[in-house]
């Protein structure tokens, strides 16, 4: 297995929470259970994963498709070689290796979690897609709700407002992923359940939202991806993020 890892030594100009900065966010590129156990025992405060729900989606030639059956033009995503669901192995050494976790997509495995869970309301309207995402939170045994509209071009104004669409798709995220996740998503998510001097582990970075979360927020980070095209792209994404924080704050 060849694993490749990034360190970018965060600047603290470019911060954008009152948490204290952090040393490094790391990227490795490699097989998630092989590396977690090489780790040892709780080594991160936090695990924040978003692992594939379900096998083949490419074989499904549904992401990537210029054109949908109805007309409707379509992101060009880059395809994935493998999409391979997490096995006992896997969350047997995700809560080895962390403290707590959030799991997005839990309702698709069969997994025994705790009670702890987090719903995404995005505001997607009649798409074809779920209407929510759910997630298992070991920090609570309750139901929290965050509503934030993500649906192609239709994207959250806010957290405050995530119910409205922003008006200018100039300042809409672009989307280099499949599956990728909102940067203002994973905020909420350290905001509410990170403290100051946590680490965070994402086992599956794909777009890297998570990895520049943190990075804003100054948390120590570490991430893994198995795709090579994936963690490229992730790769230059986090870069070009980091270089308009810091011309934004020369």
């Amino acid at each position: 297995m060849m694993i490749e890892q990034q360190m970018t030594i965060a600047d603290s100009s470019a911060m954008h929470s009152s948490k204290p900065p952090v040393a490094s966010s790391t990227a490795i590129h490699g097989d998630a259970v092989a590396i977690m156990k090489s780790w040892p025992d709780k080594k991160f405060k936090l695990a924040v994963v978003d692992p594939p729900y379900f096998t083949g989606p490419e074989k499904r030639q549904y992401y990537g498709k210029k054109v949908s059956n109805k007309g409707v033009k379509r992101i060009d995503y880059p395809v994935t070689e493998t999409w391979k669901m997490p096995g006992e192995d896997y969350f047997t050494e995700l809560f080895r290796v962390s403290e707590n976790q959030i799991i997005w997509g839990c309702n698709y495995y069969q997994y025994i979690f705790g009670t702890g869970r987090i719903i995404w309301d995005k505001v997607n309207g009649d798409s074809s897609f779920s209407d929510c995402e759910e997630a298992y939170c070991s920090l609570h045994d309750s139901v929290r709700l965050i509503r934030y509209m993500w649906n192609g071009m239709m994207q959250g104004k806010s957290l405050k407002e995530g119910h409205i669409m922003q008006g200018n798709k100039k300042l809409n995220e672009k989307k280099i992923h499949p599956t990728q996740k909102p940067v203002l998503l994973y905020k909420w998510l350290f905001d509410n359940y990170a403290n100051a001097g946590d680490n965070i582990l994402d086992t599956h970075l794909g777009s890297g939202s998570s990895r520049i979360a943190a990075y804003d927020m100054g948390f120590d980070f570490t991430g893994i991806e198995l795709s090579p095209v994936h963690f490229k792209n992730q790769e230059a994404r986090f870069k070009t993020h980091v270089s308009k924080l810091r011309l934004a704050n020369w």
